[in-house]
């Protein structure tokens, strides 16, 4: 049974950093893609980082620069680190991953391209 569970979210003040992590189970995971998206408070879902099963990354245009997702094959864990945090920041983070991946597979950006999600975790950052 795959498994997704983020944790590291909470409460910092603009300009601070947090990592949040993603940790997956259930799954061939050197050969798991995943992403991380975000939903701010009355706003829907948007896409925040992805990485491939070869760690090619992508990033949206709000937080490149300023966030840096990775994964760690060996403790099955993607992370997502994100400095310079800005109010606009603030929002339910989730992770969210897929198998049905080759080697030349590129990060995928949209919802609809993962299957397994996680249960959120909050970031809130105060001004």
């Amino acid at each position: 049974q795959v498994k997704l569970v983020e944790s590291g979210g909470g409460l910092v003040q603009a300009g601070g950093s947090l990592r949040l992590s993603c940790v997956a189970s259930g799954m061939t995971f050197s050969r798991y893609a995943v992403g991380w998206f975000r939903q701010p408070p009355g706003k829907e879902r948007e896409f925040v980082a992805a990485i491939t099963r070869t760690a090619t990354t992508d990033y949206s245009d709000s937080v490149q620069g300023r966030f840096t997702i990775s994964r760690d094959n060996a403790k099955r864990t993607v992370y997502l680190q994100m400095n310079s945090l800005n109010p606009e920041d603030t929002a339910v983070y989730t992770c969210a991953g897929t198998s049905r991946t080759i080697l030349t597979s590129p990060p995928r950006r949209s919802p609809s391209e993962y299957g397994d999600w996680g249960q959120g975790t909050q970031v809130t950052v105060s001004s």
